[in-house]
């Protein structure tokens, strides 16, 4: 019995001891982790604490300074981006403009700009039909509207300007188409006021002289036509109508080449003498067609010197020891003036044979 006793206390000693080397090897395990946690967190707090340093108010500033510059940057690169953009599309709208002006100055199209403002009295003579319908195939617009001239027509565009848009600009081509008695009025008109101007007498001006003189600039051409139906080329054995219309003039043919002359050198007015309204519509037509093609000519033209010089021009008049040759350089001065003609311009050098002879009536 008492060795069974201390067989059973001897297990039970070893039980307990090997119970209490387990909880002394559990003991020991927690220590060790708790010391490796704790040297974990010392080693974090060491690594940590210069992040956590207490910054002062001057870093701190100063940081706040560099993060609004950096923005501030940022924003100035948008906006200099959006500029060059803006920038970018005013010049693509500026060349698209520019096209389009110049595309609106081609003749094909400039033609279709123009307006034809007719007297309402031409539209009463026979055969101004034929105007109107000439016009229209020219696909060129048309107005009847009351001039400051009688039996006249004018012409206005529109053009575009780059800051007012649209405008209506007036022509400086004047077309006058009168019948022989009314060119007959006009020439007695100026005669008599050419004489009481050498006489120091004053007079009032013709209407359309006093329409001249408060627009120098106007270009007039006087189409004169006959009036007579029954009066044609073939019944005068085939003269010219400028022939036919001068022989039906009432006064003598000098006072006539004097008016003419005073007229085309003095006013810019140029007399062309007409025989229907065939001739009238195709002079007419040509005016219009020169309008259309001038903005264009103008803008492309590169020549410093648009004026021909081959031809007949440019060989020259030979002039011989004796003189000889003088007279016809003479008469081509004269017909490189504007809108001279070389029927007036042999009138004039045939009545002042020299430009001496010319300057002693103006003295």
């Amino acid at each position: 019995m008492s060795v069974l006793r201390r067989g059973r206390e001897w297990e039970i000693s070893e039980s307990e001891e090997s119970d209490a080397e387990q909880k002394f090897g559990l003991n020991r395990d927690e220590r060790s982790k708790s010391l490796t946690a704790s040297q974990a967190n010392s080693n974090y707090a060491e690594t940590q604490s210069p992040a956590r340093k207490r910054r002062t108010k001057e870093e701190i500033e100063a940081e706040r300074q560099r993060i609004k510059a950096r923005k501030e940057a940022r924003e100035r690169q948008r906006a200099v981006k959006a500029q060059e953009k803006e920038e970018r599309k005013q010049e693509q709208q500026r060349r698209r403009e520019a096209a389009e002006r110049v595309n609106h100055l081609r003749p094909e199209n400039y033609i279709k700009l123009l307006t034809v403002c007719i007297e309402p009295a031409l539209l009463q003579l026979s055969g101004s039909d034929l105007l109107l319908d000439s016009l229209t195939a020219l696909e060129c617009r048309f107005s009847i509207q009351s001039q400051q001239i009688a039996h006249s027509i004018t012409w206005t565009s529109d053009f575009a300007q780059e800051e007012e848009g649209w405008t209506s600009v007036e022509e400086d081509q004047i077309v006058l188409v009168l019948t022989l008695n009314d060119f007959l009025d006009i020439v007695i008109s100026v005669k008599k006021m050419l004489d009481n101007q050498a006489e120091k007498k004053w007079t009032v001006p013709h209407p359309l002289l006093e329409c001249l003189n408060q627009n120098p600039m106007k270009v007039v051409t006087m189409l004169v036509m006959d009036d007579e139906e029954d009066h044609r080329t073939k019944a005068h054995g085939g003269h010219f109508p400028e022939q036919m219309l001068r022989s039906k003039l009432v006064m003598e043919n000098l006072d006539a080449e004097e008016v003419v002359v005073y007229l085309q050198l003095y006013q810019n007015i140029s007399v062309v003498f007409l025989d229907s309204w065939q001739d009238v519509t195709d002079h007419v037509g040509t005016i219009t067609k020169a309008l259309s093609k001038r903005p264009f000519k103008l803008l492309t033209e590169q020549s410093e010197l648009p004026f021909c010089v081959d031809g007949a021009w440019a060989a020259g008049v030979r002039v011989e020891r004796d003189g000889s040759g003088l007279g016809q350089v003479w008469s081509r001065q004269i017909q490189q003036l504007n809108r001279i003609s070389p029927a007036i311009a042999s009138a004039v050098a045939a009545s002042f044979p020299s430009p001496q002879t010319l300057l002693q009536p103006v003295l």
